[in-house]
């Protein structure tokens, strides 16, 4: 019978993906910032495979912390979760925006679809699931741009609320996403 492993910790920030190995896209930016895996030798990771399983592998690298060198071009580098939260959401706030307030049934149809598509196509495995399970609880609202956008704000603010942060005042939609505000200042 093969002894249990003893998996180290992952460190605070780190998460991994269904592949096993850290993932960018799901790590919060502090994680990246300051941790770089230690390259394993492929006869390592064999020997490390071979004695308890690929997660060992994942468990090794993970365990291998160090500062990376600081960036000195950020636009250069793959988005971290909280660039890519804000640019899908950017994106899913102003198509609502844009969305009709009659729709035909094919833009209802393909509005669900973008929806659907999410939990089975975002980079971030654990957001993904996370908002997989939101929309079944929460059927979307395609039935013209209003529901969609407070549909919308309503499953940003579940988020906002379980990563501790602020709610947006839904009333603010269209400002915050289409019109502007009243003052001009994006004129």
């Amino acid at each position: 019978m093969p002894e249990p492993t003893t998996q180290k910790p992952l460190p605070p920030g780190m998460v991994l993906g269904p592949d096993g190995k850290p993932c960018r896209a799901c790590a919060s930016g502090a994680m990246f910032r300051n941790w770089k895996p230690t390259i394993a030798t492929k006869e390592q990771a064999r020997n490390q495979k071979s004695q308890v399983g690929t997660s060992a592998v994942a468990a090794v690298a993970a365990s291998s912390v160090g500062p990376l060198p600081p960036l000195h071009n950020q636009t250069n580098c793959p988005p971290r979760s909280e660039e890519l939260g804000r640019a899908t959401w950017t994106f899913l706030h102003t198509t609502a925006a844009y969305y009709p307030d009659r729709p035909t049934p094919t833009q209802r149809a393909n509005v669900l679809s973008l929806i659907r598509a999410l939990p089975l196509l975002y980079p971030c495995s654990h957001c993904a699931d996370d908002f997989g399970e939101d929309v079944k609880l929460n059927a979307p609202d395609v039935s013209g741009r209003a529901g969609l956008s407070r549909w919308l704000c309503d499953r940003h603010n579940e988020v906002n609320r379980k990563l501790g942060k602020a709610a947006f005042d839904c009333s603010k939609t269209d400002e915050r996403w289409k019109d502007g505000p009243a003052d001009g200042s994006c004129d």
